[in-house]
């Protein structure tokens, strides 16, 4: 009797270490599959990230490139009106100086014919040939 209380005991162990055995490998799978399903959740989001990253950083090389383009156009065409406008100066001291000029040749046209007037209205006085003039 003993023995077969014994022999119980051992079966009923034996069970149990069975039954333990199978929710402990049933535990670790489902450990398993949790942690590869939290894993591939974040790795879903870390890729998209990436992707994310990768896509800011070309735009921000074309957004770069299109600035320095900007800047070299902004410089030509400051530089063109730098140009322009010193071209608008020159003609405006041209302009200046064909006036200039135009009072220097009435001045000197009028004493002309102020001489020339004064020679005709006394003949005799003036050591110039009538009509050289």
């Amino acid at each position: 009797m003993l023995s077969s209380l014994v022999k119980e005991h051992q079966g009923k162990v034996q069970v149990l270490k069975e039954e333990q055995e199978k929710k402990k490998k049933e535990a670790l799978a489902s450990a398993n599959l949790l942690t590869q399903g939290m894993v591939d959740h974040l790795n879903v989001g870390v890729a998209q990230a990436y992707l994310n990253e990768k896509k800011l950083d070309a735009e921000m090389r074309i957004l770069t490139t299109n600035a320095s383009q900007f800047t070299k156009q902004t410089q030509q065409w400051l530089s063109l009106i730098e140009n322009f406008n010193t071209a608008l100066k020159e003609l405006g001291h041209v302009q200046s100086w064909a006036k200039a000029i135009e009072s220097d040749v009435k001045t000197i046209t009028t004493s002309l014919e102020y001489v020339y007037k004064a020679s005709q209205d006394t003949p005799g006085s003036s050591n110039i040939p009538k009509n050289t003039l």
